[in-house]
């Protein structure tokens, strides 16, 4: 057993050709050690990790079957285990949560529910020969190309089902911190191309520069035992605690911090010092966890601030960390009547889930619904691409419409700014004529009869099931729910796959007449659930995952899992708030959605209805 190399941290990364440039996951450093008949994930502290991560270990596994790795034995990586939002961010919270969980079926269940994966960066040991001592662009490049002969992802990817991914580096520093910062990730890192690794040594060859933000805060108490000082924000006139720090002082600005203290305490017991609100200082810190800022370290006095500037509301905008290009106009604009919703909290909420919504948006004409005062006013839809919008958001032009295609968080942002709630999108992408998709819309009349849409989606998917299909469901954000099927691109017909939606909505009715109907009129449907086959055609739209609508309270089309489709299933639960929650605490529900597009054996289902 050894341990792996560490780094140093640094506030700026190092420039120059002897450098070379990695994203930094938040994750857990492992050393994964396969031998011919053991695997080992190895923490940087040298326990394991084996029964955290059961996906990781079973598909290590199934790879030891491989003559490619049987040939390498023994093989010692070096990595992050982390949990992917996107290629440049993991989410901390739920890596925390997996480290913490014991119990076998719950750790199985987070595996299922949101897997993890294991981002290697080095090659350590090849066969019988100790890499230790090989320049490190020469480990990196032996590592890709087993990478690449085990036709594993040669590049980090939350939407890939490998729980095996490389990390790749880059030449320009610049260039990758604009997309760190962009998807708020941890951090970047530094290494020198020609470095040797060096086992348990923390050494300047690689350095870590954190993706920090700041905060306006103030002091509330110095603990004694551990020489920590606890800083607070204003919520209205209540202190709210935001966590405390030690690091980032010199020797002179601690004791001058506090002597001030000392000197204006209005209490003192054996473990504090209590200091009224008055020593403003910024912090800089990683990110919130449970309200609390993560990894704070002291950056400046601020002695042009007053105390009640420093607000809770300014941590939110800080945390939010929105790209400098997006412009925030009115941030404490109320958007609901009856739910404490402000167009901050809406933002916040695009960019938690703008990994989860972006790959539905893009390359996609998009048709959005603008509510500008919110739930207080009047609505209207927005295809045309305004002149006012900014060089980023990108355009399509269709049937005389320039509409807005939605490719990257700053554009998701800025509608969000417009309060663009609602987000809707066709079935096909841009210039393509072929449905990547099929969605089945099943409508009940109101929320009383959610339960006919329950029993309908879980009649299509035993349906689905059998064909050999891979169905996806969520909520519509009102009272029903949508099947979705992905498909491959640029392969069918609108026309071949009303075949099918035609073929599914009268299984329904026929089998439970009473319950399903596919009458168009809705005078007609009385309290039956509409099964809108029909809705699925070209220059149609269906309602975005992830999307908000426009309803009494935030509530959002959610993606869910099976297990989740039964007669508890309420649609008010999916709110704007719990829903963030949620992805936390569950993960993706349509996660792996474009790689079952790709492999969707829809060919041999219509070619079989064909015939009928």
């Amino acid at each position: 057993m050894f341990k792996p190399m560490l780094l140093s941290l640094h506030r700026d990364p190092p420039i120059g050709e002897d450098w070379v440039y990695e994203v930094k996951y938040d994750g857990f450093r492992c050393l994964a050690v396969l031998e011919k008949d053991s695997i080992l994930l190895q923490s940087r502290n040298g326990k394991s990790l084996n029964n955290q991560f059961p996906e990781v270990v079973n598909f290590l596994g199934n790879l030891l079957e491989n003559k490619v790795i049987q040939q390498a034995l023994p093989l010692i990586l070096d990595g992050e285990l982390a949990i992917l939002t996107s290629s440049e961010k993991a989410d901390f919270s739920s890596i925390q949560k997996r480290g913490r969980t014991k119990k076998t079926e719950k750790v199985e269940a987070l595996a299922q529910s949101n897997p993890s994966t294991y981002l290697v960066f080095d090659l350590l040991h090849f066969k019988n020969e100790s890499l230790f001592d090989t320049p490190l662009f020469k480990r990196k490049e032996k590592l890709k190309n087993l990478f690449s002969t085990l036709q594993l992802p040669l590049s980090p990817t939350a939407d890939s089902s490998s729980p095996i991914q490389y990390v790749p580096y880059h030449k320009e520093a610049d260039t990758l911190w604009e997309k760190i910062k962009l998807e708020d990730g941890e951090g970047m890192i530094a290494k020198k191309v020609n470095s040797f690794y060096r086992p348990g040594k923390r050494t300047n060859d690689w350095i870590k520069i954190k993706n920090y933000k700041i905060i306006s805060c103030f002091i509330t108490s110095y603990q004694k035992e551990n020489g920590f000082f606890h800083v607070g924000l204003y919520k209205h006139s209540d202190i709210v605690p935001i966590g405390l720090f030690s690091h980032g002082m010199s020797t002179d600005e601690r004791q001058a911090l506090l002597s001030v203290i000392k000197e204006n305490s209005y209490k003192e017991d054996s473990q504090f010092i209590h200091v009224e609100p008055g020593i403003c200082l910024d912090l800089l810190y990683l990110e919130l966890y449970q309200g609390q800022l993560r990894h704070p370290e002291f950056h400046r006095f601020r002695f042009d601030i007053q105390v009640k500037d420093c607000r809770i509301d300014n941590l939110q905008k800080a945390d939010l960390n929105l790209p400098e290009s997006v412009t925030v106009t009115h941030p404490e604009k109320p958007l609901w009547k009856d739910e404490s919703v402000t167009k901050l909290d809406y933002l916040q909420y695009l960019k938690a889930v703008s990994p989860y919504i972006l790959p539905f948006l893009k390359n996609r004409l998009l048709t959005t619904i603008r509510f500008p005062h919110g739930m207080f006013g009047e609505s209207f839809y927005q295809k045309n691409c305004p002149d006012y919008a900014p060089p980023f958001v990108e355009t399509a032009l269709e049937e005389g419409i320039q509409y807005i295609v939605c490719n990257n968080l700053e554009t998701l942002l800025w509608l969000g700014n417009q309060l663009a709630l609602e987000f809707h999108i066709p079935f096909q992408k841009v210039g393509d004529s072929s449905p990547c998709e099929i969605v089945f819309d099943l409508d009940p009349p109101s929320a009383d009869y959610f339960s006919g849409a329950v029993k309908g989606a879980l009649m299509m998917q035993k349906v689905f099931e059998q064909l050999d299909l891979h169905a996806f469901v969520k909520t519509s954000g009102r009272k029903g729910l949508q099947v979705y099927l992905p498909l491959p691109e640029k392969t069918f017909t609108f026309e071949d796959t009303r075949i099918f939606t035609e073929f599914i909505a009268q299984y329904l009715v026929s089998t439970e007449p009473d319950i399903f109907t596919i009458e168009r009129l809705k005078k007609r449907r009385g309290n039956k659930v509409y099964v809108d086959y029909i809705q699925h055609g070209e220059g149609k739209t269906i309602i975005s995952p992830y999307s908000l609508r426009g309803n009494t309270k935030p509530t959002v089309a959610t993606p869910l899992f099976w297990t989740e489709v039964n007669t508890k299933l309420r649609p008010e639960f999916f709110t704007v708030f719990s829903v963030m929650e949620r992805l936390k605490e569950k993960g993706d529900p349509f996660k792996g959605y474009l790689t079952i597009q790709a492999q969707q054996p829809f060919e041999q289902v219509l070619s079989f209805l064909k015939k009928v």
